[in-house]
């Protein structure tokens, strides 16, 4: 491997004209000079393309193009189809890199090897008032990432920050690189780096700052709702855990876990379905019973989806698996 190996770096922007200088700016300061910008413009309807025009008149290591298709997904495909670096990465249009960010991610995947994800710790900034659910998120992102636990808590949320990886080539296209076209198409990446079995590298550096505002994709575009995500990690469940000579139950008769039992009862999959709100027990919901938390001690060997947000339940959940001797990942699956 050469000791300045390339790194890709692919982008799809739309309509983010207003921050495409100061990322620019960003991945231009890297300390790590041997890079290449993929960067695709998704049909912007502001003058972003003819921003980042001039920025690769004056560099030749950004390359723009025009996607020929529509929506996120075809735009890193065709970056991606352009690219020619030993190490493949993606960077949003809107955020910023720490200035060491790519030097410190080559570094780890040169010191770890192949079969292994660098990753690295996030900071949300905002020009209005950060949500407590960003800080939240990112609280909880970083704790798993400095341990390099990330694949543990997988069903919960997207574990690895779509613009914020990096991965040897080899390893990208044993992953299916961006051939698939699932939504969201971050979380169903890092989905598929589980099924390949990678490993995330610890880490405890800063590398990517996350800008939050109100018409940021994630927020506004339909494939990143609520509902996309539950049917995703239903998808992987079934495909990598689910054991069917054991008895499944879902937990919760929220709106979660009623996207999760309307969506099991869809696909033909039998399961027992438990709450703890007395009114609800022993009634019918979608012609399903629901039972309560009792009956489980009644179900050798359950594998149990958990759809219950409320944290202190959550944590008392657990501590009933703890009691039982139950293993994450096995027994139970935390898909919020």
């Amino acid at each position: 491997m050469d000791a300045n190996s390339l790194v890709s770096i692919v982008t799809p922007f739309k309509n983010t004209s207003k921050f495409l200088s100061d990322t620019l700016q960003s991945i231009v300061n890297q300390t790590y000079p041997n890079w290449e910008l993929l960067i695709v413009d998704d049909n912007s309807t502001d003058n972003g393309y003819a921003i980042v025009s001039e920025w690769a008149k004056k560099d030749s290591r950004i390359r723009l193009f025009k996607s020929t298709g529509s929506g996120i997904i075809s735009a890193l495909q065709l970056a991606y189809s352009q690219s020619k670096g030993e190490f493949i990465t993606r960077m949003d249009s809107d955020d910023i890199m720490s200035p060491d960010k790519l030097k410190i991610m080559v570094n780890d995947l040169k010191t770890y090897g192949k079969g292994n994800v660098s990753i690295g710790l996030v900071k949300y900034f905002s020009e209005g008032q950060l949500g407590d659910g960003f800080k939240s998120y990112e609280k909880w992102l970083n704790q798993l990432s400095s341990t390099g636990t990330n694949f543990r808590e997988i069903y919960k949320e997207c574990v690895i920050p779509s613009p914020c990886w990096m991965v040897h080539r080899s390893d990208f296209e044993s992953c299916g690189a961006f051939e698939s076209f699932t939504y969201p198409e971050d979380y169903d990446l890092t989905f598929r780096m589980f099924e390949a079995e990678l490993k995330c590298i610890p880490t405890d550096s800063i590398l990517h700052h996350w800008r939050d505002y109100p018409l940021r994709a994630s927020r506004t575009d339909s494939n990143y709702a609520d509902n996309t995500f539950m049917d995703l990690k239903l998808h992987y469940f079934l495909k990598l855990h689910r054991i069917e000579i054991k008895p499944l139950v879902v937990w919760g008769a929220g709106a979660k876990g009623k996207n999760i039992a309307k969506k099991l009862l869809e696909l033909n999959v039998p399961f027992h379905w438990v709450c703890d709100n007395p009114k609800k027990i022993g009634k019918e919901i979608y012609g399903q019973p629901m039972l309560g938390f009792h009956v489980i001690d009644d179900l050798e060997n359950a594998q149990n989806i958990i759809t219950v947000a409320n944290q202190n339940a959550q944590s008392e959940i657990r501590n009933f698996f703890d009691q039982r001797k139950k293993e994450s990942l096995i027994d139970y699956f935390f898909f919020c």
